[in-house]
């Protein structure tokens, strides 16, 4: 029995997720084979709650996990928040003004669902590939009746490029985006907008205190700049074959691609 980690923290997009939105039978098995040894398993990820049941489901997982790039962390199994750090309101407010000014696309995503002023190109990923469904709203009535955990601004071409790095130029020290990808779409970004001082890190330091588990009995899995923060907290930092370099610099071992199980080769190396 593994006799080193308490927890195993996992990345989605990229880490346990395909191009074809699949997970594979290796990867499903080695989580199984986790929980059976003891160890906790909690996905860290930039999703929101509603794109994450259907993998939860599949992946026979329950109780608590970090959502919304580290913004929240909730315990499905009571249905109740553990942490969150929602966007301000006097930070939010004249950030829809300056979106609208700009016509820069943002999206604003409450607990269980998202808003938007307009439907467009992003609308289809968002239903497709995470099934979410868009409420068109007016940011306005939005503000004043719901808790936003975060915002997002969605890039697949120059131009949303140009308008997000504006956005979050004009915003520096009031708000913070960090890019989050899947291979189901490797033109788009998806860039989650927060409050400055959350990141799965911050996030994962809120887990352990829920769970009562020193940092250096967590590992943690993942691919994307986003998950930096993560592993600059946990005790032991796997990179996927897949992931940034950036990322992989930090490192204490690469596993696999997302293609070739990259996650159930480092579960059997480390926790099997």
């Amino acid at each position: 029995m593994n006799n080193s980690f308490d927890l195993l923290v996992v990345d989605i997009d990229g880490t346990i997720i395909d191009a074809g939105g699949n997970i594979s039978a290796d990867d499903k098995a080695a989580i199984a084979a986790t929980q059976k040894r003891g160890v906790r398993v909690a996905l860290s990820t930039g999703r929101v709650i509603e794109a994450c049941r259907g993998i939860i489901a599949e992946l026979e997982l329950d109780g608590v996990h970090i959502f919304f790039d580290g913004a929240a962390v909730y315990d499905l199994s009571a249905g109740s928040m553990v942490y969150s750090r929602p966007v301000s309101r006097t930070t939010l407010e004249p950030a829809v003004e300056f979106a609208r000014a700009n016509r820069i696309y943002l999206e604003l995503y409450a607990l269980d669902r998202y808003f938007v002023e307009e439907i467009n190109w992003a609308e289809k990923v968002h239903r497709e590939f995470f099934g979410l469904t868009a409420n068109l709203a007016d940011f306005d009535e939005i503000i004043d009746r719901e808790t936003i955990i975060k915002c997002e601004l969605m890039i697949h071409n120059e131009a949303e490029e140009a308008g997000a790095a504006l956005f979050l130029k004009y915003f520096e020290g009031r708000l913070t985006g960090s890019v989050a990808r899947t291979p189901a779409y490797p033109e788009m970004k998806f860039i989650n907008v927060v409050e400055p001082d959350v990141s799965k890190g911050a996030a994962l330091v809120q887990l352990a205190e829920h769970f009562k588990i020193p940092l250096e009995r967590i590992m943690a899995i993942g691919d994307g700049t986003n998950d930096i923060p993560l592993f600059q907290q946990a005790g032991l930092k796997v990179a996927m074959g897949n992931a940034h370099d950036e990322l992989k610099a930090l490192a204490d071992y690469v596993t696999g691609t997302v293609d070739d199980s990259g996650v159930a080769s480092a579960i059997e190396r480390y926790l099997l």
